[in-house]
């Protein structure tokens, strides 16, 4: 038995397939399958039922699996704690937000590297949904997305802090109507359409706000920010979203776009945060960015205390 024989079994197990284990090790199926095949005669257990749908645990080669694992996560902090003897800081930074606070996370990705120049970030932009499924696949490692009650049930085996308290907003043209108010009653809101970014709970509270005073017009949906921008801007519609969306967004910077509160009582709480898996350590590097990201927050708005 040898680790790269455990790597194999570890990304048999995430992938459910032999191809996809191999493609993502950068090795050959068939080196892929010999690895298997010799780690099972040599511990004289079948771990994996193999058909053209994939590769299934046995019974038998879930324990097994899950000290392999176990392993990969101790050589893990092992690395890591020999790293910490040092003064500097390496590794992969690889992160993925909702658009809204891309500026903040850029800002801070910025700072970080400025003191670790040795880390490699990646930023990717996508909606909730997407950011999820990716933490699960193991293809991002931190998350910034919408937190609230019925997202963090739903999602078991991920860990979610709450950063940052919001609420959901009305953003409208400079030049509408709506412009001169502070806030807008539902029937005013009802009158108007909609563009919408395509998020989950974006999705849910407009479904929730149509059940509670009436359907509503929707001119699309899009998780193209610069359509929802252009429809807003031209008055063609007007867009919903949380808050701190709508912080550093250029069109705000340049009076293109205001904001107006939504007169709704007991809005449902909802937050900015990060999400990661529950089974994978979180790296130093992971742990390092997240309290530079936590520290730019506090200097910006009131974080939650954690």
């Amino acid at each position: 038995m040898n680790l790269e024989q455990l790597e194999s079994i570890i990304e048999i197990a995430k992938t459910g397939s032999l191809t996809k284990a191999s493609q993502n090790r950068h090795v050959t199926l068939s080196a892929i399958s010999q690895s298997l095949s010799t780690l099972e005669s040599e511990l004289g257990v079948t771990l994996f039922t193999r058909s053209r749908m994939g590769a299934v645990p046995t019974a038998e080669g879930l324990g097994i699996i899950q000290k392999a694992f176990e392993i990969q996560r101790k050589l893990q902090e092992i690395q890591e704690e020999a790293q910490s003897y040092t003064n500097t800081m390496t590794g992969d930074l690889r992160l993925a937000t909702i658009p809204g606070p891309m500026n903040l996370l850029v800002n801070a990705v910025a700072r970080f590297k400025k003191d670790y120049p040795q880390i490699r970030p990646e930023i990717a932009e996508k909606g909730s949904q997407e950011i999820l499924e990716d933490i699960r696949q193991n293809k991002i490692d931190i998350g910034l997305i919408i937190v609230y009650e019925n997202l963090v049930k739903k999602n078991t085996g991920l860990v979610f802090e709450r950063l940052l308290e919001g609420k959901m907003v009305v953003g409208v043209s400079r030049n509408s109507p709506l412009a001169l108010q502070k806030s807008v009653t539902p029937e005013e809101l009802r009158q108007q359409t909609f563009v919408l970014y395509n998020d989950e709970y974006v999705k849910w509270f407009v479904n929730d706000f149509a059940a509670s005073y009436g359907p509503v017009d929707i001119l699309f949906t899009t998780n193209n920010t610069d359509a929802i921008r252009s429809a807003v801007r031209e008055e063609m519609a007007v867009t919903i979203g949380l808050d701190y969306s709508f912080i550093n967004e250029p069109n705000m910077l340049y009076k293109d776009m205001v904001t107006l509160e939504i007169d709704i009582p007991k809005q449902q709480p909802v937050h900015l945060g990060w999400v990661q898996s529950e089974e994978r350590h979180f790296s130093r590097v992971s742990s390092g960015f997240t309290k530079r990201l936590k520290y730019d927050l506090r200097n910006q708005h009131e974080v939650l205390p954690t």
